[in-house]
């Protein structure tokens, strides 16, 4: 399997564009999906629309953070890829400033090794993250996953329009919208998605294995709190539960579980 390394940077000769022109693209492109790449590296954003267009993907890209947060608003993206290390406006900013006023998908590239930005980029907003280098099948297989979850289409038929009221929470897959006490609250989709696996079995423990399948379509990594992070920003979003008590129960060397309120138990 070729990584993202030998792609930007192959041995020899031997240029590696060819690989990446598999397939053409469909002849009638305005229902494909449109993503923006911010980031810096005008050849890596060159080698990833090289890769995503024969995938079926309108790519655009531009190289700064105060750029990329203008037309990522102005535009309606199906997903955007956005780097952490930006001149000028950081990618932690651009996000922030993007989570202020949308929920458009974004899976964030970090640093290899350097946990403390993937959690901080999770703990924004971002859906998912990709530490460089990558391979570029990953990354469409991530972007695959994550436009899977947020369109509409890719709602598998017994959830459509399927409507959840769990204590104080009311979750709708259909409108994609959650309410707690009457009020609205805005999730990601990633956070949407794992909100909706816990009210579908509470007073279940969940494994973090398990969740990160239906959730980020994906197996953990080691040391991948991907997870832990989004459970962490739902107890911030959703709160506890009207006794006080925690609304999502971590349970040592297994998982989590959504606490069943007091009125349902028994039932």
């Amino acid at each position: 399997m070729e990584d993202w390394a030998a792609v930007k940077y192959p041995p020899g000769k031997d240029c590696s564009r060819k690989f990446m022109q598999k397939k053409s693209p469909p002849a009638d492109d305005s229902a494909s999906p449109r993503v923006l790449i911010i980031d810096d590296d005008v050849e890596l954003c060159e080698l990833i629309t090289e890769f995503l267009q024969p995938e079926g993907f309108r790519v655009d890209s531009v190289h700064g953070g105060t750029l990329g947060l203008e037309k990522a608003l102005a535009e309606n993206y199906s997903l955007l890829i956005l780097d952490v290390m930006l001149p000028g406006t950081r990618g932690f900013e651009v996000l922030q400033k993007i989570r202020a006023k949308s929920r458009v998908p974004v899976i964030m590239l970090t640093a290899r090794g350097d946990e403390v930005d993937r959690i901080l980029g999770l703990e924004i907003g971002a859906d998912d993250y990709l530490p460089k280098p990558f391979n570029p099948r990953e990354l469409a297989a991530r972007i695959q996953a994550v436009l899977r979850r947020t369109s509409p289409s890719g709602v598998s038929e017994d959830a459509t329009s399927q409507s959840l009221h769990v204590g104080d929470v009311e979750f709708n897959s259909g409108s994609r919208s959650v309410r707690r006490n009457s009020r609205v609250v805005e999730l990601t989709a990633v956070e949407f998605d794992l909100l909706g696996v816990f009210l579908r079995s509470p007073g279940k423990v969940l494994q973090r294995d398990e969740l990160a399948r239906e959730v980020l379509g994906r197996d953990l990594t080691a040391f991948d709190r991907s997870i832990d992070v989004h459970v962490s920003n739902l107890r911030r979003k959703l709160g506890p539960l009207p006794t006080g008590q925690e609304r999502i129960k971590a349970v040592r060397g297994a998982g989590y579980l959504y606490a069943l309120p007091e009125k349902q138990k028994g039932k």
